[in-house]
């Protein structure tokens, strides 16, 4: 079953998740969702990251989903953390939220494919670098290592919930992994990243 998208998020697909009896919204890389409705957000990570930023107070939040540190000046583009994260605060903050009570929670940065650079680490740097120069406090986070991971995010509440995929049967996230970062290498990205 399909709920009706938010205004300004009809890319992204929302359906009912009968395990966590809610509606949910399901991110892809250069994605980000921000709500005030008791829903889950939820997106599968290798080595991008994600952030998912709340105001308690105010019941509100959301999540990102990028695959690259920094940003390149002529590309705004949510592939970049830099970009990503600031599209993601920006929006919370225009439901009426406040900087001063934001929290914010990391996932990912995995390293799957061992013969690729540790892209991960590099974003992983980067957003604990980000939040600490904008003052948002980090409450919590699991990062890098060497397996993808699920996440369900609960803005509302701000809880989390993180599976981590150490046996997977198949090779769909690391292909898919694979075909991000050939995606990126198509599309000339400029400064210092090693793709593999």
């Amino acid at each position: 079953m399909i709920l009706a998208s938010k205004p300004g998020y009809d890319h992204v697909r929302r359906y009912y998740d009968t395990t966590n009896k809610c509606y949910s919204a399901k991110i892809l890389p250069r994605e980000f969702y921000v709500t005030n409705r008791s829903e889950m957000i939820t997106t599968v990570l290798g080595s991008c990251v994600s952030a998912c930023i709340y105001d308690a107070e105010r019941n509100c939040g959301g999540m990102n989903h990028f695959m690259l540190p920094g940003a390149d000046q002529q590309d705004s583009s949510a592939r970049y953390g830099l970009f990503a994260m600031e599209s993601l605060i920006n929006e919370i903050l225009k439901q009426g939220c406040r900087k001063e009570n934001l929290r914010a929670k990391l996932f990912g940065g995995g390293q799957i494919i061992a013969k690729m650079t540790d892209i991960g680490q590099k974003n992983i740097s980067f957003a604990k670098n980000f939040l600490f120069a904008e003052g948002i406090p980090l409450e919590s986070a699991d990062l890098g290592l060497s397996f993808p991971r699920k996440v369900n995010f609960f803005p509302v509440t701000g809880k989390v919930f993180v599976k981590r995929l150490q046996t997977v049967k198949n090779t769909t996230i690391e292909d898919r992994e694979i075909q991000y970062m050939q995606k990126l290498a198509n599309e000339n990205i400029s400064g210092d990243i090693d793709l593999f």
